[in-house]
């Protein structure tokens, strides 16, 4: 039953939405991400790896290079929305991870207000098309059943 818990709570908190990108709405989405992903971090590894189309060691590249889970997340979701290659966003991440991710996604050309902006706050939605649409049922699918 623990696990089961646990599994929902995981579930739950990983796939909502950042509500605003700058304050504490994303310390409070990073933080529960972090939380989340340290009781299984193989399996936050492997959805990382799944929902960025990369392979699982390319994953645990980008670990080796950040304080926490959460910020390998907020790599691999950056350099997505920025178009820019992992190590250019690494190299801005270790020069600025203590000014926030908002500096950061800034630096690498990400506007306050994009459409770009707005696709970092999306979250962890567990989408791995990378066109932004979630897995769910579609209007009018299932009902009736």
């Amino acid at each position: 039953m623990k696990k089961f818990v646990l599994g929902a709570t995981l579930a739950f908190l990983m796939f909502q939405p950042i509500v605003g990108f700058c304050g504490g709405d994303l310390d409070v989405f990073l933080s529960n991400m972090n939380v989340q992903a340290r009781a299984d971090l193989p399996g936050f590894k492997a959805k990382l790896s799944v929902t960025f189309g990369i392979p699982v060691q390319q994953v645990e590249a980008v670990f080796i290079s950040v304080q926490a889970p959460a910020d390998a997340y907020m790599v691999l979701k950056v350099e997505q929305v920025a178009r820019q290659p992992r190590e250019v966003v690494l190299k801005e991440y270790q020069a600025n991870k203590g000014r926030g991710w908002g500096v950061i996604a800034k630096n690498l050309g990400i506007k306050p207000g994009s459409r770009e902006f707005h696709e970092l706050k999306k979250g962890y939605d567990g989408d791995v098309s990378g066109n932004g649409k979630g897995k769910g049922k579609g209007k009018g699918k299932g009902k009736g059943k």
